[in-house]
């Protein structure tokens, strides 16, 4: 049996902002320097404000897990945008919640309930708009399957979007995962699905905003 899981990324920005921003910070720097205004000055502005919004893409804050091993937490910040009753992909019934990430959300993904990574799943082949209900079936995607120590089923679906064009998943199958814990991204805009077993309570609405590991969506069926 694999060990707990070890929570990453946890520095406060994602090693990729370092990687993403660079080149329009330096960009920036050596238009500004070069050439003449009005047109360097504006330019050299206009890639440091790109070089500022990669570096904020990029944030990672820290955040208070609430207590309740059976309340669910987000697994996403975003903009919920489905909540409904749902078939898994083996046609087991539950609750499904969909939360939908801007640009400007933070993107890293946290576990929402403790458990026993039981499969790895990727799929998908398209790049629709995360937002469209044919997203969560068509969009590359990776889901992340769990069994919580009372023996419940839970699923974590990252989606790509029309922008977002990567998923990272560091846990592996075997690994144990604490509630709340930082485990991948989702570059550039995407969406954040969970599934619970049937029975599990909604604690949000579409259009309610979540915060990643901060917000209790739901609860498990029977406390689980």
């Amino acid at each position: 049996m694999r060990p707990a899981f070890e929570e990453r990324p946890t520095a406060l920005l994602v090693p990729d902002a370092y990687r993403f921003a660079a080149p329009p910070l330096v960009c920036a720097a050596v238009v500004g320097f070069l050439v003449t205004a009005p047109l360097g000055p504006a330019l050299a502005l206009a890639l440091a404000g790109l070089g500022v919004f990669v570096v904020s893409f990029f944030r990672n804050p820290e955040r208070q897990i609430p207590p309740g091993e059976a309340h669910v937490v987000a697994p996403a910040d975003g903009r919920v945008i489905l909540v409904e009753e749902a078939e898994d992909d083996q046609g087991r019934k539950g609750l499904r919640i969909a939360i939908f990430l801007s640009v400007f959300n933070v993107h890293v993904n946290r576990v929402p309930v403790a458990g026993r990574v039981t499969a790895i799943r990727r799929g998908g082949e398209h790049y629709f708009a995360a937002f469209r209900p044919k997203a969560l079936h068509h969009n590359v995607h990776l889901t992340m399957e769990l069994k919580t120590a009372s023996g419940a089923p839970v699923a974590v679906t990252q989606i790509t979007g029309w922008i977002a064009r990567r998923i990272v998943c560091h846990p592996a199958v075997g690994d144990w995962v604490g509630r709340g814990q930082r485990y991948g991204l989702i570059r550039f805009g995407s969406r954040t699905d969970v599934w619970l077993p049937e029975g599990s309570r909604a604690r949000v609405s579409p259009g309610d905003r979540v915060r990643g590991g901060a917000s209790v969506v739901a609860e498990l069926a029977g406390g689980a």
